[in-house]
């Protein structure tokens, strides 16, 4: 097969296999009362929900980078980088599992242990970091902060069905396409592969019938994936602003991040314990249905990858004023949301 057979192959692969897993995940998850029970007032959903969807997702994943790996020969670079992600992120989704299945002792200080962890694992170990900083220790530290900072990022916007989902599916197809020319394989066929598993799972997420949360095991597994995989493509080969590519790409998780931490600290809280304070739940609260906030979600999703990818190809003077148009746009649209008063 050529390459271009190679990736369809990649994310039908994934598709199938996660359409197929998710529901028997499902299936042992209400066996087994693996449930997320709507037993306090952060909770969005009215009726217990059965977790283990990111089980699906992630299982999907890998069963299509090991078909794919036995039927191509890759450069041992891409192996080694292949394994490390793999690595990093099984560590990550089995964390999430345990908070899943609601096991003791697991504070958020436990979780950011393991997850720092990971991402040295991934860092030092196999090699994966932020290359244009120069300085060695320098561009570690950075690399695991954004590393942790976009794996916890997934798992704050899940709040709301089908939102981190999709959204992940939009980015992992983003990464796709600027990646494409580089050539970096690991990260074209794990991205490809991550938006098949994830979209496989997706119409279970929004069913009502057959609904399954990806749990903690599910978002913490994608954004860990998503923050390696951004690592993997220099963006700056036109120009010094393609640096800001991955950070559009990922920009509404990065936004919400900011957006709930910068909230809590100035209501006296840590950032870390949950409340009703998501941009989703805002525009909530302001009269949007979910279906709505859905759509403005992903077609903001689609813009700023539009906008990730122009800053790959524009001349520096054209991404400076889209950056700074970007920015400002932001600005206005954090006012009007901090306004908005939300459920204590």
């Amino acid at each position: 097969m050529n390459e271009s057979s190679l990736y369809l192959f990649a994310f039908f692969l994934a598709l199938l296999s996660s359409v197929f897993l998710v529901p028997i995940f499902r299936f042992f998850a209400i066996k087994l009362k693996v449930l997320d029970n709507p037993s306090s007032n952060i909770k969005t959903h009215k009726i217990s929900t059965p977790y283990l969807g990111g089980l699906g997702i992630s299982l999907a994943w890998l069963i299509s980078l090991f078909l794919i790996r036995i039927t191509t020969s890759f450069p041992n670079l891409t192996l080694r980088n292949l394994r490390g992600i793999i690595y990093g992120s099984l560590i990550l989704c089995l964390l999430g599992l345990i908070d899943d299945i609601k096991l003791k002792g697991l504070g958020f200080k436990s979780k950011l242990l393991f997850q720092f962890l990971a991402a040295s694992i991934v860092v030092f170990c196999f090699g994966i970091r932020i290359n244009f900083i120069s300085i060695y220790w320098l561009s570690c530290l950075v690399s695991i902060i954004w590393i942790v900072g976009i794996t916890n990022a997934f798992n704050i916007i899940d709040i709301m069905d089908g939102l981190s989902s999709g959204i992940a599916v939009i980015a992992a197809f983003a990464f796709f396409f600027i990646s494409m020319p580089s050539k970096m394989l690991y990260v074209n066929f794990c991205s490809i592969a991550l938006a098949g598993a994830v979209l496989g799972f997706l119409p279970f997420n929004l069913s009502k019938s057959k609904k399954i949360f990806m749990g903690d095991a599910g978002s913490l597994f994608i954004g860990f994936v998503m923050a390696s995989l951004a690592m993997g493509v220099s963006y700056s080969s036109i120009n010094n602003f393609g640096i800001f590519a991955p950070l559009f790409i990922l920009a509404i998780p990065i936004y919400e991040t900011i957006l709930v931490s910068v909230c809590r600290i100035r209501n006296g809280k840590l950032p870390f314990l949950g409340s009703k304070d998501h941009y989703a739940l805002r525009l909530e609260k302001m009269g949007f249905s979910r279906k709505r906030i859905l759509i403005i979600s992903y077609t903001a999703s689609i813009f700023f990858s539009i906008c990730a990818y122009l800053f790959t190809s524009l001349p520096s003077s054209c991404s400076l004023i889209l950056f700074v148009s970007v920015s400002v746009g932001l600005w206005v649209l954090s006012i009007t949301l901090a306004s908005v008063k939300v459920d204590k």
